[in-house]
């Protein structure tokens, strides 16, 4: 089964209300993942955040461990499951202290050895993205996960992405390093979704909002409640049409077969 995650990361901008109503849009979109992302801005480095406003919106956006508590009893009623990306081991711990047995591995993190060994030892399954990374630096954190079960997803740091950006045939060369690979898109729409799903993604991750007007620069390209359906019902329908039947003809076509087949004379 492909699996879809839905990125509400900060777009919330820690107003649990419409963290909850995008949870509930995700559930109802048909996605099998609410993610967020799990940080302590106590423990954030300077950088050009703290000249651009992102520091603020950080702040504001941070998930204390009431908020994960609540956020994933939500998901939990609505049968969806709760997803938080990991910046640091401190951010991992937490999430094994409420008792999250997934975890994410964002791109930026992706070389952080002492992040993965943590996620490895404490996880039962581990998705990992692997953008800004090269394929040797990869491999060197793929063969960090030997108890996990992995999901390492393709992806292309940049918001939002281009077409000729996608890069998709690297897909297949993650595949020699991990079984199930998928693909984290940061194009806009799904389109760019479905051709991956063409070249083998079993899982996808998109960055989802239930306005694109509310503050956040990942707000303005993620994808609305209507597209991630159109995502998930494309799924569903070639799941359904992929399924084997045999090689004999469909019971529905007798009436076609028996009064059909010869029926002008000559």
């Amino acid at each position: 089964m492909i699996k879809v995650i839905a990125e509400i990361g900060w777009n919330h901008c820690g107003d649990m209300d419409i963290a909850k109503k995008m949870i509930e849009s995700a559930q109802s979109s048909g996605a099998n993942y609410a993610k967020f992302q799990t940080w302590s801005t106590k423990r954030l480095k300077s950088g050009e955040w703290d000249s651009d406003g992102r520091r603020e919106i950080y702040q504001k956006a941070e998930l204390s461990k009431e908020d994960h508590l609540k956020l994933k009893s939500f998901c939990e009623n609505l049968n969806i499951e709760f997803l938080s990306s990991a910046f640091s081991v401190p951010d991992a711990e937490l999430l094994v202290e409420i008792g999250c047995s997934a975890v994410k591995i964002p791109s930026f993190e992706s070389r952080n050895k002492e992040l993965i060994a943590y996620c490895n030892e404490n996880f039962s399954t581990i998705i990992m993205s692997c953008g800004t990374s090269t394929f040797d630096e990869i491999e060197e954190s793929v063969g960090l996960i030997n108890k996990a079960d992995l999901y390492l997803m393709h992806c292309v740091s940049v918001y939002p992405g281009e077409y000729n950006e996608a890069n998709l045939p690297k897909m297949n060369e993650l595949k020699k390093l991990c079984n199930k690979v998928g693909l984290s898109d940061h194009i806009e729409g799904v389109e760019s979704s479905k051709i991956a799903i063409g070249e083998g993604a079993v899982i996808l991750e998109k960055h989802f909002t239930i306005d694109n007007d509310l503050p956040g620069r990942d707000n303005k390209f993620a994808i609305l409640p209507k597209q991630l359906k159109d995502l998930t019902d494309y799924i569903k329908n070639r799941s359904l049409m992929l399924e084997n039947l045999g090689l004999g003809f469909n019971d529905k076509e007798n009436n076609s077969r028996l009064n059909y087949t010869g029926r002008f004379n000559g």
